[in-house]
C-alpha cells in the first residue's frame, strides 16, 4: 500500500486525503494511507468490528483499520479494547485517546475521527475523517504502540 507524503514529520491535509510525512515509520505511512480509503464511507454504529472490510465505520472500527493497515492490531476493537492497547501516554507517532462510547487518534500530527468535534462548535454528523482541528483529550485516555 502506498500514498501521498510530504517532506518532514509531520501529516498534511490536502482536501480530505492525508499525506504522510516522509520521516515517518512505514507503519505510520500504512496507517495515513489506509484511513485514506475511509473517507467516502458512511457511519455506522458497530461498523468495522466483524472486519477490518465493511460499508460503514464507527469510531473504533475506524481507528483498527487504521491500525491493521499498518500492522499493530490484528482484529477490529471496540472503545473499551482501546483501553488496554499498547503503551500508556502519548506516542511520538500515532497517540489513540479512547473512552468509553468513543475512540480517535492523532497520527503524524492529524486527527482521525468519526466525530467533526471543533473549539467553536459541535457537529452532530458523523463519518470517518481526517481533521486538521485537535481534540481537547479531557476525558479519554491516551495510549499508543509501542515504539511509535
Amino acid at each position: 500500500m502506498n500514498g501521498p507524503v510530504v517532506p518532514g514529520t509531520r501529516a498534511v491535509l490536502r482536501g480530505n486525503v492525508a499525506a504522510a510525512p516522509a520521516a515517518a515509520p512505514i507503519e505510520v505511512k500504512r496507517a495515513i494511507w489506509a484511513a485514506n480509503q475511509l473517507r467516502s464511507k458512511p457511519y455506522r454504529y458497530g461498523g468495522g468490528h466483524r472486519s477490518f472490510k465493511d460499508s460503514g465505520y464507527d469510531c473504533s472500527g475506524t481507528v483498527s483499520y487504521a491500525l491493521g493497515a499498518a500492522g499493530l492490531v490484528k482484529s477490529p476493537m471496540p472503545s473499551s479494547g482501546f483501553k488496554k492497547f499498547g503503551a500508556r501516554g502519548q506516542g511520538k507517532w500515532i497517540t489513540i485517546y479512547t473512552r468509553n462510547g468513543h475512540t480517535f487518534a492523532v497520527i503524524a500530527g492529524l486527527r482521525l475521527d468519526t466525530t467533526p468535534f471543533s473549539a467553536r462548535r459541535y457537529d452532530r454528523s458523523r463519518a470517518p475523517r481526517w481533521q486538521a482541528t485537535p481534540r481537547p483529550p479531557r476525558g479519554f485516555e491516551a495510549r499508543h504502540p509501542a515504539g511509535l
